[in-house]
């Protein structure tokens, strides 16, 4: 059945400090499922590099030699990763096992995850910076809006531990919803499983309660619980009980609420992916 295990995971790679979290967060799901994590270089578009003169051929020469050693810088840290934790290379059609491969020939653009990751059972990505307009926020809202497959953001530091101690941020909503159901292969693996829902930060829909049921039916112990917000919101009373509660994962929909609003005047998307200290597994 799709999404019955996370298989195959996807991580694009570019050369900085973001990326060991990032890997280290896809290696500790790829550990749980036997999964195959598939690499590609992450860099921007070659025309965005520079205003490229169109009277001067030596302008365009640069920009393929920057783009080819962003590639290679990619994959070298790929690779280096990999091999120092000894995950294998997938070959041909080997039998299902914790393996690696890399894609050599992507093209640039930090939309292109959104496109290819429709064939990946989750994407793994670095937490954006602060910056709502930065390369690194491109990626993470191509892959969430376009891919249709669960994000999983890594926190700044790598995490040591990924799944055993679920937070669920329930708010009701339909982008909620289909975060349970991708984080299903990871609920069934999970030690505990707390519902948490805040006052005031819901849609209508289904309680908390009623969603703690539903696990159960499907053989799955949660409790539910409800919390007032703190003054500095919703996102901050999640974040806050995780914490208190030792988790190790965030369930979370992403952008209940419009991308514009949240810009404008904050949300709870916003903030849980400004402020998260653990990894965060978002769907919209």
């Amino acid at each position: 059945m799709w999404g019955a295990r996370m298989k195959t995971i996807l991580v694009p790679t570019e050369h900085g400090a973001a990326m060991a979290s990032a890997l280290d967060t896809a290696l500790l799901l790829a550990k749980k499922f036997d999964s195959c994590i598939e690499g590609f270089p992450l860099r921007p578009a070659v025309a965005d590099l520079v205003a490229m003169d169109p009277d001067s051929g030596l302008t365009m020469v640069a920009v393929k030699e920057n783009d080819a050693e962003m590639v290679r810088h990619a994959e070298d840290l790929f690779r280096a990763f990999m091999a120092s934790h000894q995950v294998p290379e997938r070959t041909g059609e080997a039998k299902a096992a914790l393996s690696c491969t890399w894609l050599r020939e992507a093209p640039s653009g930090h939309d292109f995850v959104g496109s290819y990751g429709r064939v990946f059972d989750v994407i793994v990505l670095a937490r954006p910076g602060d910056e709502w307009q930065s390369p690194s926020m491109v990626t993470l809202e191509s892959a969430l809006f376009e891919s249709g497959r669960p994000v999983l953001i890594a926190p700044p530091a790598s995490p040591h531990s990924l799944g055993t101690n679920i937070l669920v941020a329930w708010n009701c909503s339909t982008e909620q919803a289909r975060t349970m159901a991708d984080a299903m292969p990871l609920l069934r693996l999970a030690e505990r499983i707390t519902i948490l829902t805040v006052e005031g930060a819901t849609v209508a829909g289904p309680n908390g309660e009623q969603m703690a049921h539903s696990l159960k039916m499907n053989g799955i112990a949660a409790e539910p619980i409800t919390l007032k917000p703190s003054k500095r919101g919703a996102g901050d009373t999640i974040l806050a009980k995780a914490d208190e509660l030792g988790c190790d994962l965030i369930v979370k929909g992403a952008y209940t609420q419009s991308r514009l609003r949240q810009m404008i005047f904050g949300g709870t998307t916003r903030y849980i992916l400004a402020n998260a200290k653990l990894p965060v597994l978002m769907a919209h």
